[in-house]
């Protein structure tokens, strides 16, 4: 049976090319043409990222989710850092209870502000696994901010099945400790939130990587977290492969990597094409070959 992946496409973005400068200048037209486009790709959910918005977010996150409710039905994602646009863009939203909250830390003010928005309109709750001192440093550490944020999430009325947990994936580039560490974790979440599901920010993996060569990390890592259970992710819609991942069109490459992470390595001579990509990619992302930008050529 193929493994499937529920994609939250991250491309309407305030720091994006065209959706960015249409939020800032109020233009309906460019974000509803990249809504559409995500949505034709098959995306689950639709990521709106207005960054901090300190000035104007209580009026500009409203505005993006009106503008992209007039051409899909596909749910809503709201992400930013400003505690007041997200309940300003809560309110707005025609389908609270599907729409889905990017992010509650483990963070104490970040938890009791953003908490009772999230119990009162009853929506689905990315939590996010960064705490007061920062990023956790290792597997254990990730499981106890876990057990903090279903506690308080819990309390608040909201079940493990509304909840999404977010290991957090870091640059290939830092090395491959905290890559591992998110990875046991997943391994553990079941035991810890059983009925929850799981998201990543999946380019994180990738980032100062040359741009020509992000996607091929993405990918991988995409399979890797799947082994463990991975319910949704953030991505880069227009990466048609990746897309095909998430719909379970390459079962083949999946199998292909679970069966390396499970010890069994096939002969990479008798590998080509997407299988060999992967097959070098998984080498470095589990620190078993040194990541160099050249990984793909050795």
């Amino acid at each position: 049976m193929s493994q499937t992946v529920k994609a939250i496409a991250e491309s309407i973005n305030i720091m994006g090319i065209r959706s960015g400068s249409a939020m800032k200048d109020r233009i309906a037209a460019p974000i509803q043409e990249v809504a559409k486009e995500e949505a034709d790709a098959g995306a689950s959910y639709l990521d709106l990222n207005i960054g901090p918005a300190r000035k104007d977010g209580t009026e500009l996150l409203p505005f993006v989710v009106e503008t992209i409710e007039a051409v899909t039905d596909v749910p809503l994602c709201l992400d930013t850092t400003n505690m007041d646009a997200m309940a300003a863009g809560f309110k707005a939203i025609k389908n609270k209870e599907q729409a889905l909250m990017n992010s509650i830390s483990a963070q104490p003010e970040r938890m009791e502000q953003m908490i009772p928005v999230a119990a009162e309109v009853k929506c689905n709750v990315i939590a996010l696994l960064w705490g007061a001192d920062g990023m956790p440093r290792d597997s254990a550490e990730r499981a106890a901010m876990s057990v903090d944020l279903m506690m308080a999430l819990n309390d608040a009325g909201i079940p493990n099945e509304k909840i999404l947990f977010d290991p957090i994936g870091t640059p290939i580039t830092l090395g491959t400790d905290q890559i591992t560490a998110g990875l046991e974790f997943m391994e553990m979440l079941p035991d810890i939130a059983p009925g929850s599901g799981s998201t990543v920010g999946l380019s994180n993996v990738s980032n100062g990587v040359a741009e020509h060569l992000r996607k091929y990390l993405d990918r991988t890592y995409l399979i890797m977290l799947m082994k463990h259970g991975l319910s949704t992710a953030i991505v880069n819609s227009y990466d048609a492969e990746l897309m095909a991942i998430c719909k379970g069109e390459r079962q083949d490459h999946v199998n292909l990597i679970h069966g390396m992470m499970d010890g069994n390595d096939p002969d990479a001579a008798s590998l080509s094409g997407a299988a060999l990509e992967h097959y070098k990619t998984y080498k470095c992302l589990s620190g078993q070959t040194l990541f160099s930008e050249s990984w793909l050529e050795l």
